[in-house]
């Protein structure tokens, strides 16, 4: 069955079927049937998507946000020195230290003179003084400053190199298997690395956790001790569905920037990282949003809150049970292929009281042009508990004479 929309999909594919009670349920039992359900049509116009654009950076990634399907990239894999792309993870940390409420937005932070002296792009904090953390936090993510980054990293970890550990344990929660931190800015270190598909990594984990916090990113100046910077993400100008998020650059790690756009309700993550020029970056960046929006678009066919499918049970008190997915089912495909997705729900041939909230029943999958696309487990959306003696006796041997047939 072609899904139309995430309501309509779930009832096309299964719809909902009549509760039974105990008397009735005696007639359906010898016809029971349980199994696989199939539902497809032959496949409408093919959309044709053509080859990723060619990227001039060392390592790139186009993430779809929702789903995490890569839609291009060359090198994704590979560590490079992620330069001040390393303070998306600082601000991500703070992020989560302002959750659990271990530090607040009007604290004031004292500046060491570590964090005065640290060399590259700056703040323009001063030794001696009190910073209140909303501008040091926004020194971070618009000016780049590796003074206040510094700074932030002292007041919440006591010292940078702690704070580093503290940065790489929220790697490892996130999924990064290729990146590692020594410091909070980004300064060169031969033992911090990173690469184009962690860095999307984070900055998703960054604004599926913390929308609030990442809304920063879209600021497009601060200022602070009567200096006003700019947001070094010039693609903030060039594009009104661009919210994010970070740009880089040492002579080591060349040119790089982590972007984030979304467009109806799409929304893509795009790294670049060792291009040559500020230009370069930014265009390339541009490059790979528009193909990513041009030619794929996100697809909620499933909610939680929609049952898929209503089968009946065994041995229950009640006769029947109601399934569903536990987390919503979110695809990306090519633009224009969504009346093709075929859909098929896998049962077992007879599913038996106790049945508990949440317990695997089954399992939906998704698929486009005979390839999987998403597969996800049926689950109970409500328990049944056992019935009684003579029910489950009676229902027994329903169940014998159901095997002597089939």
């Amino acid at each position: 069955m072609s899904p139309a929309s995430a309501s309509s999909l779930a009832r096309r594919i299964v719809p909902p079927e009549p509760r039974r009670g105990p008397a009735r349920r005696r007639a359906f039992a010898a016809a029971l049937l349980a199994g696989a359900v199939a539902c497809a049509v032959p496949a409408a116009g093919q959309g044709i998507v053509p080859d990723p654009p060619q990227v001039a950076a060392r390592g790139y990634v186009l993430l779809d946000a929702a789903t995490l399907d890569v839609l291009a990239e060359t090198n994704a894999d590979e560590r490079l020195p992620p330069a001040s792309l390393t303070k998306i993870m600082t601000s991500y940390v703070a992020a989560s230290e302002l959750e659990e409420g271990r530090i607040d937005l009007s604290d004031s932070v004292p500046i060491s003179v570590n964090a005065w002296r640290t060399p590259g792009s700056r703040t323009f904090v001063r030794e001696g003084t009190e910073v209140v953390l909303a501008d040091l936090l926004r020194g971070i993510i618009i000016q780049s400053g590796n003074d206040a980054s510094v700074a932030v990293a002292e007041y919440i970890a006591g010292a940078e190199d702690a704070f580093a550990d503290m940065m790489n344990s929220h790697g490892e929660s996130i999924g990064l298997t290729n990146t590692h931190f020594t410091n909070a800015t980004g300064l060169p270190s031969q033992e911090q690395y990173s690469t184009a598909k962690d860095m999307a990594l984070i900055a998703r984990a960054l604004i599926q956790r913390y929308p609030e916090h990442y809304a920063i990113y879209s600021e497009r100046s601060f200022k602070y001790n009567d200096i006003e910077q700019p947001n070094r993400n010039r693609l903030l100008w060039r594009d009104r569905t661009v919210d994010g998020v970070k740009t880089g650059h040492t002579a080591a790690a060349g040119y790089c920037l982590v972007a984030s756009a979304e467009r109806d309700g799409m929304r893509l993550i795009s790294v670049v990282m060792g291009a040559e020029s500020d230009g370069i970056r930014m265009r390339e960046s541009q490059k790979l949003l528009a193909y990513g929006f041009r030619y794929f678009e996100t697809r909620e066919l499933y909610d939680p809150d929609t049952p898929l499918k209503v089968s009946d049970v065994w041995y229950g008190e009640s006769d029947t049970v109601a399934m569903g997915v536990s987390e919503s089912v979110v695809v990306t495909i090519p633009r224009g292929r969504y009346d093709d997705l075929e859909a098929t729900l896998d049962l077992p041939r007879a599913i038996e009281a106790p049945v508990t909230v949440g317990q695997e029943l089954g399992e939906l999958r998704v698929s486009l042009d005979d390839q999987l696309v998403v597969r996800a487990p049926l689950v109970a959306r409500e328990a049944v508990a056992e019935a009684g003696f003579f029910l489950r006796f009676f229902e027994g041997i329903a169940i014998f004479f159901r095997e002597l047939v089939t």
